[in-house]
């Protein structure tokens, strides 16, 4: 398990707020932090990772305690057994794709660790292009696979694909469940993308201005706001509902008699989450 306990203060367009939060991460749980600019979650991301420090603070990773400000204590970010990716890719240019791949090594660590990496990203064909010569998602896909080269535990993710179009984002957020899942990650990832996050998240953080406004599942947090409207495939029509896949999510959505008639198996739908949490379907 993750222990996070963090209290820093910080300065937003909005003026001066704190970050003040306790969190716990489960081991091999992908969380999501969502909510608005400017909230913390860029901070709390750099925090985890070493590359800023908070004014207090605790965080313990399992048995490792990698912060601890009442004691002075503080593991580098290289000592921390964590991967991290922004949204933009920072690849060496000067350098193919296997050499930026090798290069992310520790000593002693054979190369042929990399070619697994490269088989799940299907990365083999591209291995000696050199960053100008890949698409956005290709390097993308070359940040995410540089990030587990070192086998970490944890997987830190702030926004990787939010530059991306929509069919790239989603073939890519394929790609993060499939490394989430074989290799046993613990994996936090920063999004702005409601889809996104009901796609890959197993909870959902709502960080305002700070601090923890929520913790659940997506359905629960996303509604919190008002109504989120979002778009899923129809899966099956049982007795007075519908069951709507959106991403990973099954929502079994009420139909009233005298809409199933219109509906199939297969059908595109829009489905709204109310603030109550219950899924609605929405008829245009």
């Amino acid at each position: 398990m993750m222990q996070i306990e963090l209290y820093h203060p910080l300065w937003s367009a909005a003026g001066r707020m704190v970050l003040d939060l306790r969190l716990e991460v489960q081991p091999g749980e992908l969380l999501a932090v969502y909510g608005p600019s400017g909230s913390g979650k860029t901070t709390l991301l750099r925090m985890l990772a070493g590359l800023a420090h908070p004014e207090r603070g605790l965080i313990r990773f399992g048995e490792e305690v990698w912060l601890d400000t009442k004691k002075r204590w503080v593991v580098p970010t290289k000592r921390r057994k964590l991967g991290l990716v922004f949204q933009e890719y920072a690849l060496f240019p000067n350098m193919t794709v296997r050499k930026n791949l090798e290069y992310a090594l520790e000593r002693g660590q054979p190369k042929s660790e990399i070619a697994e990496l490269m088989h799940i990203m299907e990365l083999e064909e591209l291995a000696d292009r050199y960053p100008a010569k890949l698409s956005g998602g290709q390097q993308q896909r070359v940040a995410l696979a540089r990030a587990l080269v070192r086998r970490p535990h944890l997987l830190l993710l702030d926004e990787p694909l939010s530059a991306l179009d929509t069919e790239m984002r989603f073939r890519l957020q394929e790609y993060i469940l499939e490394l989430h899942k074989a290799y046993s990650l613990t994996t936090i990832l920063v999004s702005h993308d409601v889809h996104e996050v009901i796609r890959l998240a197993d909870r959902v953080v709502l960080l305002e201005e700070g601090k923890i406004r929520e913790v659940g599942g997506a359905a629960q947090v996303l509604s919190l706001p008002g109504w989120v409207r979002l778009e899923g495939v129809v899966s099956r029509i049982i007795p007075g509902a519908a069951v709507v896949i959106v991403g990973s999510t099954e929502l079994q959505v009420a139909l009233p008699a005298e809409l199933a008639q219109h509906l199939r198996e297969g059908d595109t739908v829009k489905v709204a989450l109310q603030p109550s949490g219950q899924p609605a379907l929405l008829w245009e």
